[in-house]
């Protein structure tokens, strides 16, 4: 059994459950060295609230049901707790959809860091010949009078791995944080459009092709009928515009609940 913030998971399908299974469901995975800020965005994201301490050993996946451009989307975050060098990669290489690359803007240090996963996660592409979203972040924007690493550095790095570039700060704007996660969703879904195959529509159309009149009864014998042959011409319809579904809004929109007790998060200070 695992939890989501403390509220236990069961693993049987519960109503909830075949709900979620209907959903399209998308997989990221934060990267980054200790002391990047990876479990201060994943939080800020998923409860809007900062952390100052926590556990740089926790590590853990979280699941919220978002809505982004009107569809319902079901996110699971893997906040991972690597300390200055990348190691057993599988776990997340194999499991995630996206990656989000997260460095301090005010530590160089960090930053350099950020060069190994991203070509880790290239020669993982190369290997498997798909190609795999990534985000690279510049965390802890409200530092910016520490700065050691400039913006354009930023943009270069992503540039050489053809990344998407933010600089972001999980202790300041929610609406920046929450619009990375959204983009990592789209990028995915943009992926999974470039990939999956488009089957034309076919209408069958019967033509006639012969036709027999019942035959008169003759000395007796029953009268009989031919039956009419057909055969089948498939025409090519266009493609259908695929609708949106506007149904279902995110978990946190949903529900006024009381805050999630972080009791899994263990030594986080909450403001």
């Amino acid at each position: 059994m695992s939890s989501v913030f403390g509220k236990p998971r069961a693993g049987n399908l519960g109503p909830e459950r075949l709900l979620h299974s209907s959903i399209p469901d998308v997989n990221v995975a934060i990267l980054g060295c200790r002391g990047a800020g990876k479990s201060a965005l994943t939080v800020k994201f998923l409860t809007k609230r900062f952390i100052s301490e926590y556990d740089p050993n926790l590590e853990d996946t979280y699941t919220s049901e978002e809505t982004v451009d009107q569809q319902p989307v079901l996110l699971r975050v893997m906040d991972t707790a690597d300390q200055d060098v990348p190691r057993n990669c599988k776990r997340y290489l194999s499991w995630a959809q996206a990656f989000l690359v997260v460095y301090s803007i005010d530590d160089r240090r960090n930053f350099e860091g950020c060069s190994q996963y991203l070509d880790i996660i290239a020669h993982h592409a190369k290997e498997t010949q798909h190609d795999y979203p990534v985000l690279l972040l510049g965390n802890k924007l409200d530092m910016a009078q520490y700065r050691q690493v400039t913006k354009s550095e930023g943009m270069t790095l992503a540039g050489k791995f053809g990344c998407l570039f933010y600089e972001v700060s999980a202790c300041l704007d929610f609406e920046a944080v929450q619009h990375v996660f959204h983009e990592a969703i789209r990028e995915v879904r943009r992926e999974q459009e470039k990939t999956t195959p488009t089957r034309p529509l076919f209408i069958s159309e019967e033509r006639s092709i012969f036709h027999q009149a019942p035959l008169t009864a003759k000395h007796g014998l029953p009268s009989c009928t031919f039956n009419t042959l057909s055969t089948v011409n498939y025409k090519e319809m266009p493609t259908v515009a695929q609708a949106k579904l506007v149904t279902v809004k995110s978990s946190r929109a949903q529900s006024k609940r009381k805050a999630p007790t972080l009791t899994l998060l263990k030594g986080f200070k909450i403001f």
